[in-house]
């Protein structure tokens, strides 16, 4: 196919409300898109280990103590569904500890969403007083993650 048409071609689709166009001819075929189905985003971090499957959890009862069900105000909580993950690949140290200092902004985790590693960074400056996720676990949106006070 002529460079020319293919040219020509993206000027039709600049100057109309046409999103996407695909022609072909004979063997050639060309396709021109107005936006692109790639999302443009910052390196991220791949984890390259599975998470290990997990035991079922022992049912609690009314005298058996649990992990709080609902985390204090003090908690950053999910802004997605996704996978929780500690660090940054499985053989770096964790983002933060039980006990740790942290600033407002520092990364705590990763969430892994649709195969891109989603930073989560502390809202608020503190100590660490609970990590309430397991590393590799599914988490919800709204979820709380670790408790910050």
């Amino acid at each position: 196919m002529d460079i020319r048409k293919v040219k020509k071609l993206i000027e039709l689709l600049e100057a109309s409300d046409v999103a996407e166009i695909e022609i072909k001819e004979g063997e050639e075929a060309v396709r021109i898109s107005r936006n692109s189905p790639h999302v443009a985003a910052a390196p991220q971090v791949i984890h390259a280990q599975a998470p290990a499957p997990q035991a079922p959890a022992p049912a609690t009862t009314a005298e058996t103590p649990s992990l709080p069900a609902e985390a204090s105000n003090d908690a950053v909580k999910s802004p997605m569904v996704g996978t929780f993950y500690r660090a940054p690949s499985p053989t770096s140290p964790a983002f933060v500890e039980v006990g740790q200092q942290v600033k407002a902004g520092d990364v705590i985790c990763i969430i892994e969403a649709m195969k891109m590693m989603n930073q989560i960074e502390a809202s608020k400056s503190g100590t660490v007083q609970a990590i309430l996720v397991e590393d590799g676990e599914p988490v919800e949106f709204d979820q709380p993650l670790i408790e910050i006070s």
